[in-house]
């Protein structure tokens, strides 16, 4: 495919809000026995921002129901340039009757409510029903009989109080919520590197021995390892598609951009119209992706690493929930960014 044709395609499958982004390249996917092969094709993941002012996807007018930390408008925002062909309609036809859960950490929350927003702004006048019991949000579009569902699970594998402290058990999964799913899109790494007052355990169990501690890097890859063998054990790609949501990363450190005077995201109304780390991958992206390339069964990477690198301009910064007191160079302004991520998604979905 030529470059004028790459634009073109692109164009059409992966929209950004002011910002579109276009692609170019080779993409690995999974065939049909979960095996990993190149294949020479436009890749929606890899390319660069350019600017387009049909967007954004919806106003936040019409979605009250967007939570106060990703409402970057609402919380006062000036700018807009980091605002960036998603069919609503057609999504909820073809999965009429359909559930889809997200499972994992406010990433995976951040990625719920856009797709939310985006299919709500597409039929405003439908009914829709929102629920939150525990840790699972359910939005029923009600006339179609489409629920999309978060549920909180920051690290997918299970934390376990015992009478000596909280235990992150790296080989337990509480899978009651992900059985009989349609559509599944998991997420989790963020969480893995907190410590202090932030760190839910207290100590670490892989199975075989108890630690006060371990390499956060070593822990994350055990508990993927124990996520993909529930995922070739019990799943039927045949009735539920698998989806897991790359490394979104963070902006703290403005050095990385070449920033050296800044701290954090802060004051960032622009993307790097470059990339970041053209020949570096995320240490955790590494090793989830060699996790998904072990396992028997197909599951697809939503490969958001790159492109989403280059957004220093998208988080809430001090427009989400704790104000001018927080500073998030983690989550997303909502509209932002993780429409980008609901279009590849809708593109993998709705294209296949």
């Amino acid at each position: 495919m030529g470059s004028q044709g790459r634009i073109i395609a692109l164009a059409v499958l992966l929209v950004v809000l002011p910002l579109l982004q276009v692609g170019n390249g080779e993409h690995e996917i999974d065939d049909k026995g979960g095996r990993n092969e190149r294949r020479k094709r436009c890749d929606v993941y890899d390319g660069r921002w350019i600017y387009d002012d049909s967007y954004p996807l919806y106003s936040l007018t019409h979605c009250s129901f967007i939570l106060n930390q990703f409402a970057c408008q609402r919380n006062g925002r000036p700018d807009r340039l980091y605002l960036l062909v998603f069919n609503g309609v057609t999504f909820l036809c073809r999965y009429r009757n359909n559930r889809i859960l997200f499972v994992g950490d406010s990433l995976s929350l951040n990625q719920w409510q856009s797709l939310t927003c985006m299919i709500h702004s597409a039929t405003p006048h439908s009914e829709y029903k929102l629920e939150k019991m525990g840790s699972l949000r359910t939005f029923t579009f009600t006339e179609y009989n489409v629920s999309v569902m978060h549920l909180w699970n920051a690290f997918l594998v299970d934390i376990i109080p015992k009478r000596y402290g909280r235990v992150l058990m790296l080989n337990k999964l509480d899978t009651k919520t992900w059985e009989g799913i349609d559509v599944l899109i998991f997420d989790t790494w963020h969480h893995w590197l907190y410590t202090g007052r932030k760190q839910p355990w207290d100590f670490i169990d892989d199975g075989k021995h108890k630690y006060k501690d371990m390499n956060r890097l070593a822990a994350y890859e055990i508990g993927l390892k124990t996520w993909a063998r529930w995922v070739d054990k019990s799943v039927d790609p045949r009735k539920t598609k698998v989806f897991f949501q790359g490394i979104s990363p963070d902006h703290f450190k403005a050095s990385y951009w070449g920033l050296h005077n800044g701290k954090n995201c802060n004051g960032e109304t622009k993307p790097a119209l470059v990339d970041l780390h053209p020949r570096r991958q995320h240490p955790a992206e590494l090793v989830l992706e060699r996790v998904l390339r072990s396992m028997s069964k197909p599951v697809h990477l939503l490969n958001v690493t790159r492109l989403s690198e280059q957004r220093k301009d998208g988080h809430p910064s001090v427009y989400g929930v704790g104000g001018h007191r927080g500073m998030d160079c983690t989550n997303w302004c909502l509209a932002g960014v993780p429409d980008t991520w609901n279009q590849l998604l809708y593109t993998e979905l709705i294209g296949k």
